[in-house]
C-alpha cells in the first residue's frame, strides 16, 4: 500500500490551511483544550441571568398589531389575567344547595386573598338588584348559604338563570356547574409573580377538594395558562435533556467504538450548550418551551461535526495511518464539509429572526450560536483531545478490507439510478400536492400535554363554560355618550347579533345592566326590563347602580373613566382557527354596516393574537426562508466553485421539506404556528448531506480523476455512513422533542425530523440522478486540468 503523507495531499489553500492548523492544535493541544474550557465557562456563567417568561405575550412582538390593540383595551379597561375556579357536585345535580354554595362562598372569599387579585367575582357575590318602594337594594346574591331554605334555594336558582350576566358565565343552563372568576393585576415587577399567584391558586383548590370532597373543582384561566408555559418549559428540561444526553452517547458510542472519542464528543457538546446559554444570559433572553429546545438543537447538530471527523479518523487508521496522520487527514477532507454545513445551518437558524415571535428569533439566535461553537470545538477542541486520548483500530491489508455495505448501495443506486430517479420524483410530487389540506388551528388551551394539569382542567371547564373570549371596545363617540339612547340601541342590536353567532356562550354587555336597571326603578314592573330612552335619566341609574357597588366590583372592567365607550365581551367554547377567524369576518362587516364612523370596535384578545399569529409569522418567515435559500445558495456556490452545482444543491435541499409538510397533511393536517419556522430550519440542516456528499464527489473527481459514476460510489463509500448514523442521531434528537408537553414544539420536531429522513433519502436515491444529469463523463470540472490522482484518498 503506498502511503502519502496528509501535507503532500493538499491540493487547495483552504486544504493546506487545514492541515496545518490541525498541526499546530495537535502541537499546543494542553493549550486549546484549557483555552477552550475557559472560554465557554466564562461565557456560561451569564446564563444566571436566564428565567423563563410566564407571560403569553412572549410570542408576540411588541409590534405585533394585535398585541397593541390588546394592551390599548386593556389600559382603558382592566388586564384580562385571571383565575377560572368550577364547582359542582359529584352526583351531577343542582348546584343550588348549601354544600355547593358554601364551596363557592369560599372560593369566593379566598379569593381576594390570591395575590394580584383584584376582583372575584361568582353567583354568591353577584350584585342582585331589585326595588323596595323608591329605593334601589343591591345586595350579594346569596349571603350566608347557611340562612337559605330549599325554597330559597330555588329562588336564587331562578333569578340566576334569569339573569344574563350570569347565566353561560358564572352558572350553566341547567344549573349543574359554577364558576369564580377572579381577575388579577400584575404589575411585572418580579419574574415570579405568575409563579407566586399559581402556587396559591393551587393550594387553595387543594384545601378546597379536601374541605369538600364531595365535589369536583377545577382550575384554569389566563394565569395558569402563562404559569403553564414556565412548567412545560422546566419539565422538558428537566426530563427530555438528560435523556437525550444519553441516547446521543449511546448512539455515537455505537459509531464510533470508542469510550475516549465519546468522551470527546461530549465534551464538544457540552461547552457548545454552555456557549449557547451564556450568549442567552447575555441577551437576558427569556426561556419558554420553544427557546429551551434549542438545547437538544445544539445537542444533536454538535453530535454532526464530530461524527464525521471520527469516522474519517477511524477509517484512516484502518486504513495503515499513523494517529497524527489519520486525525489531519480527517480534518483536511471534511474541513470545508463541516465549514459549509455549519454555516448554512447557521443561516438557517438566523433566519428565525424574521419571525413575528420573540420566542422563535431566541431559538434561531441560541441555536446559531451553539452551532457555532459546536464548528470550531470540532475542529479545535477535538483533535487536541483525540490526539491525547487513547484511540485504537486495527489495521487491515486492502486485500483483507471487504466492500462497504455503502459502497455495495452506491453502486446499487448507480446501477439503476433512472429508476430511482423516477420513483422518487413521482412520490415527491403526489406527497407535495397534498400540502393545500394543512389547516391552521391555534387553540392556546391544547398547545400543551394532556399530562400537565393545565391542560386537563381547562377541558374540563371548556365542557361547561367558555374560556375563549374576544373583546369590544365600543366607542360611544362623545364624553357621557354610552347614557345616549341611540347609542345603547345600536350596542344591544349588537350584542343581540353577537349571541346569535355560532360557538358563542355568552355575551356580557353593558345594555344588560341597563335594561335591569330600568326594571329595578321602576317598582321592578316586567314591562319595564328594556334600555331607558332618556339620556339624563340613563345616567342618573348608573350614578346610582356605581354608588351602591362595593369595593372591587364596580363597573371599572365594563366603562371607560370618561364614560364614552363601553366594554363587550364575547366568550366561546371549543372554536377553532378557522371558525374563529369567520367569526371575525363576520363581526367586522357587521360593525362597518351598521355602527357610524366615530362608533366603530375593532376585536381584540388574546384569541384574536393567537388566530392570527400563523399568519403573520407564515408572512414573515416566507421572506426570512427567501433570504435563507438565496445567502446558502450563494454559499453552495462559493464552496463548491459551480454554479451549476450549487443551483442544482437546491433540489435535494427543498424537496425533503416539502415532502414533510405533504406527510403531514395526510396523516396530520392541523398545525400550529410552529409550521413558519420549520422551513427555515430544515432548510439549514438537510443541507448537511447534500454538502458532505458533493464534496466527496467533488474531491473524488477532482483529486482521484474518476468517472461521475464512480465518483458517486466513492462519496457513498467515504461518507455514506457518516450520513446515515448523522440522520439517526439528529432525527431521535427532533424527534425527542415530540415528547415535549408543548404542541408547538411538537410539531417542529416532528416536522424537522421528518425532513432530515427525507434528505437522507433523496440525497442518496435522487442526488446521484441529477449529477449524472448535468455532469457527463467527458467533460472536466473547472480545476481538473491539473490534477494528480491520489494513491490514498
Amino acid at each position: 500500500m503506498t502511503m502519502i503523507s496528509s501535507g503532500s495531499q493538499a491540493r487547495t489553500g483552504l486544504d493546506h490551511f487545514a492541515v496545518k492548523l490541525t498541526q499546530a492544535v495537535i502541537k499546543k493541544r494542553w493549550f486549546v483544550i484549557i483555552v477552550s474550557i475557559l472560554f465557554a465557562l466564562g461565557i456560561v456563567v451569564n446564563a444566571r441571568h436566564l428565567g423563563f417568561d410566564n407571560d403569553y405575550r412572549a410570542f408576540f412582538s411588541d409590534e405585533n398589531p394585535e398585541l397593541l390593540a390588546f394592551e390599548t383595551l386593556q389600559a382603558t379597561y382592566t388586564k384580562n389575567d385571571n383565575l377560572i375556579y368550577m364547582v359542582r357536585h359529584k352526583d351531577g345535580g343542582n348546584v343550588f344547595r348549601e354544600d355547593v354554595m358554601a364551596a363557592v362562598a369560599d372560593i369566593t372569599e379566598a379569593g381576594w386573598q390570591i395575590p394580584f387579585a383584584s376582583r372575584v367575582d361568582s353567583v354568591t357575590n353577584f350584585q342582585y338588584t331589585y326595588a323596595e318602594e323608591d329605593d334601589l337594594i343591591v345586595e350579594d346574591l346569596i349571603g350566608d348559604p347557611s340562612a337559605l331554605s330549599t325554597q330559597a334555594y330555588d329562588q336564587k336558582r331562578q333569578i340566576a338563570l334569569d339573569e344574563p350576566l350570569i347565566r353561560n358565565q358564572l352558572l350553566t343552563e341547567n344549573a349543574t356547574a359554577t364558576a369564580i372568576n377572579i381577575v388579577q393585576q400584575f404589575p411585572q415587577l418580579e419574574s415570579d409573580e405568575t409563579f407566586t399567584s399559581a402556587k396559591a391558586a393551587n393550594a387553595l383548590l387543594d384545601q378546597m377538594r379536601t374541605d369538600y370532597p364531595h365535589l369536583e373543582i377545577n382550575l384554569s384561566g389566563v394565569s395558569m395558562l402563562n404559569h403553564a408555559f414556565a412548567e412545560s418549559g422546566q419539565r422538558d428540561f428537566s426530563t427530555l435533556v438528560p435523556a437525550m444526553f444519553g441516547i446521543v452517547l449511546i448512539l455515537t458510542f455505537l459509531t464510533i467504538r470508542s469510550v475516549s472519542a465519546t468522551c470527546s464528543t461530549l465534551l464538544v457538546i457540552l461547552l457548545s450548550i454552555f456557549v449557547a446559554l451564556g450568549a442567552a444570559g447575555i441577551a437576558r433572553i427569556g426561556l419558554t418551551p420553544i427557546s429551551m429546545s434549542s438545547i437538544i438543537v445544539v445537542l444533536t447538530l454538535a453530535v454532526a461535526d464530530s461524527i464525521h471527523v471520527l469516522l474519517a479518523m477511524r477509517t484512516n487508521m484502518r486504513n495503515g495511518f499513523s494517529k497524527h496522520d489519520a486525525l489531519v487527514e480527517a480534518i483536511r477532507v471534511n474541513f470545508l464539509a463541516i465549514g459549509i454545513t455549519s454555516l448554512t445551518t447557521v443561516v438557517g437558524f438566523l433566519a428565525l429572526n424574521f419571525s413575528d415571535a420573540p420566542p422563535f428569533k431566541h431559538l434561531g439566535n441560541m441555536s446559531a450560536v451553539g452551532i457555532a461553537a459546536a464548528w470550531l470545538y470540532s475542529i479545535l477542541l477535538l483533535p487536541a483531545l483525540m490526539s491525547l486520548v487513547p484511540f485504537h483500530v486495527k489495521v487491515k491489508a486492502e486485500a483483507e478490507q471487504k466492500p462497504h455495505f455503502m459502497t455495495t448501495l452506491g453502486k446499487f443506486v448507480v446501477g439503476h439510478v433512472n429508476k430511482f430517479a423516477v420513483v422518487f420524483a413521482i412520490f415527491a410530487v403526489v406527497v407535495i400536492s397534498q400540502i393545500p389540506r394543512i389547516e391552521f388551528n391555534d387553540e392556546w388551551t391544547k398547545y400543551f400535554d394532556e399530562s400537565l394539569d393545565f391542560r386537563t382542567e381547562s377541558d374540563t371547564i371548556t365542557d361547561y363554560f367558555g374560556l375563549y373570549t374576544i373583546e369590544f371596545s365600543v366607542p360611544a363617540g362623545e364624553a357621557g355618550g354610552i347614557a345616549e339612547p341611540a347609542f345603547l340601541n345600536k350596542l344591544q342590536d349588537f350584542t343581540d347579533y353577537l349571541r346569535a353567532q355560532p360557538h358563542v356562550k355568552h355575551v356580557y354587555s353593558l345594555t344588560d345592566i341597563m335594561k335591569r336597571l330600568n326594571k329595578n326603578l321602576n317598582a321592578d314592573d316586567p314591562s319595564f326590563y328594556k334600555l331607558p330612552e332618556d339620556r339624563e335619566l340613563s345616567a342618573q341609574y348608573l350614578l346610582l347602580y356605581e354608588l351602591s357597588l362595593p369595593y372591587g366590583l364596580d363597573l371599572n372592567d365594563r366603562i371607560d373613566i370618561n364614560k364614552s365607550a363601553t366594554r363587550v365581551t364575547a366568550t366561546f367554547g371549543d372554536i377553532s382557527t378557522a371558525e374563529t377567524k369567520e367569526f371575525l369576518d363576520n363581526v367586522r362587516a357587521y360593525i362597518a354596516e351598521n355602527f357610524p364612523a366615530e362608533q366603530q370596535a375593532m376585536p381584540t384578545s388574546a384569541q384574536v393574537m393567537f388566530t392570527y399569529i400563523t399568519d403573520r409569522n407564515v408572512q414573515q418567515m416566507i421572506r426570512g426562508t427567501i433570504v435563507a435559500i438565496i445567502v446558502i445558495s450563494l454559499i453552495m456556490v462559493i464552496a463548491l466553485k459551480s454554479i451549476r452545482l450549487g443551483l442544482l444543491s437546491l433540489i435535494p435541499n427543498g424537496l425533503p421539506i416539502a415532502t414533510a409538510f405533504g406527510l403531514w397533511a395526510i396523516l396530520i393536517g392541523q398545525v400550529g404556528f410552529s409550521i413558519a419556522v420549520v422551513a427555515s430550519i430544515s432548510l439549514g440542516i438537510v443541507v448537511d448531506d447534500t454538502v458532505h456528499l458533493m464534496t466527496k464527489y467533488l474531491r473524488a473527481r477532482r483529486e482521484r480523476g474518476l468517472a461521475p459514476r464512480e465518483a458517486i460510489v466513492y462519496a457513498f463509500s467515504n461518507v455514506g455512513f457518516a450520513i446515515l448514523m448523522n440522520t439517526i442521531i439528529l432525527g431521535i434528537g427532533f424527534a425527542f422533542l415530540m415528547m415535549s408537553t408543548f404542541k408547538v414544539t411538537v410539531d417542529m420536531g416532528l416536522l424537522t425530523m421528518l425532513s432530515i429522513v427525507f434528505a437522507m433519502i433523496y440525497d442518496f436515491f435522487l442526488l446521484p440522478a441529477l449529477l449524472l444529469l448535468i455532469d457527463r463523463p467527458q467533460k472536466t470540472l473547472k480545476g481538473d486540468e491539473n490534477v494528480q490522482p491520489l494513491a490514498h484518498a
